[in-house]
């Protein structure tokens, strides 16, 4: 038996997300810093994220991977996922983890 929806958790989903990589960087989105929020409701999953450029010819191939990795979680019913352009992505928006391993200095963003 899965888990209730009502276990389901912003934390989670995101350790969930860890697992999709974006295939031009070879990083996962999270520490990329593309998703923006997780709204869960009654086991629906909405996910707002952006992509490191428009027309970002790995568009298509991330938002699958969000879909069918969220979906493989317990409790999730369906999942939508929105790109968004505001506010553009930056490499401000990258984990620290992130910046180190692309060499990215603090005040170099």
């Amino acid at each position: 038996m899965g888990q209730p929806a009502s276990s389901l958790t912003d934390t989670l989903l995101r350790e969930a997300l860890h697992d999709v990589i974006d295939p031009e960087l070879g990083y996962n989105i999270v520490d990329l810093g593309l998703v923006y929020g997780i709204a869960i409701e009654d086991g629906v999953v909405d996910v707002t994220m952006t992509m490191t450029t428009p027309g970002c010819p790995a568009q298509d191939y991330i938002v699958g991977g969000v879909e069918h990795r969220l979906a493989e979680e317990p409790g999730v019913t369906g999942v939508f996922v929105t790109v968004v352009w505001d506010p553009a992505w930056s490499p401000r928006l990258m984990s620290p983890a992130a910046k180190a391993h692309f060499r990215i200095r603090e005040d170099e963003e």
